[in-house]
């Protein structure tokens, strides 16, 4: 099976910085419904892994494939189409309903409406936001953990294979925040996609990760399953154990 996403050798140097690199020397593959958790304190180049990934950074040396296929190749306005991302910050726009958001992909891929219409409907059902009640609201009318549910929603609209997610429920308060923890959980088998999801919370990698991968200055300084981890003589990854 042909891997979802592959980063080849990949590193990035900040460009007037000499020889510091951001990134350095990754290598890893995410498979067709494995989510890979990225783990690491902050700076360690969990969030310019993603940007690499979908060129919003070009790598100083390496390769990016997505279904096989070299990033570097393509358009990034289309490569970008084709990869769902979800930020912490959500990003939606506030001018647009709560269905206009959602569409926003699918509406600049040419769907017709009513393929687009009922895209939206089935998806704010799968997040756990009756369309009825909320595909007509604005931004501002919606909690913390809605918007952040209307995030994952856009983000899945146009079908992606890859999702990409950076910290996407760090800004939520502990309760609405396990709450979306345990909906994405059951959310992760049903949609078969290919994920990298950032954190640096041990737990939720643990609770979220088909495997996890923990940077250290730029570097993989583990790549395995859960259960790897929690085993895991590192003594990076016992620092995290720790912190658990």
């Amino acid at each position: 099976m042909t891997p979802v996403l592959e980063v080849r050798d990949l590193s990035y140097r900040l460009p007037g910085a000499g020889d510091r690199h951001l990134v350095t020397a990754l290598s890893f593959s995410v498979a067709p419904g494995e989510t890979l958790v990225l783990l690491g304190r902050s700076g360690s180049g969990k969030t310019t892994t993603l940007k690499l990934i979908n060129r919003l950074l070009e790598p100083t040396r390496g390769e990016v494939r997505l279904q096989g296929e070299a990033t570097a190749t393509l358009e990034p306005y289309r490569l970008r189409r084709r990869i769902g991302y979800v930020i912490q910050e959500i990003g939606l726009f506030p001018h647009f309903t709560v269905a206009q958001n959602v569409g926003l992909v699918p509406r600049l891929e040419g769907w017709p409406p009513d393929r687009i219409a009922g895209r939206v409907r089935e998806l704010l059902a799968l997040v756990g936001l009756d369309p009825d009640e909320f595909a007509e609201r604005s931004p501002r009318a919606l909690s913390g953990g809605q918007r952040q549910r209307v995030g994952v929603a856009r983000a899945l609209a146009a079908d992606p294979a890859l999702l990409l997610l950076d910290e996407p429920f760090g800004a939520l308060d502990p309760i609405t925040r396990v709450e979306l923890q345990r909906e994405f959980r059951a959310l992760e088998g049903r949609l078969g996609k290919g994920m990298v999801f950032v954190t640096h919370d041990v737990r939720e990698g643990l609770l979220l990760g088909t495997r996890l991968g923990l940077m250290h200055e730029g570097r993989l300084a583990f790549l395995g399953t859960a259960e790897e981890f929690r085993r895991s003589n590192d003594p990076q990854v016992k620092q995290f154990m720790e912190a658990a």
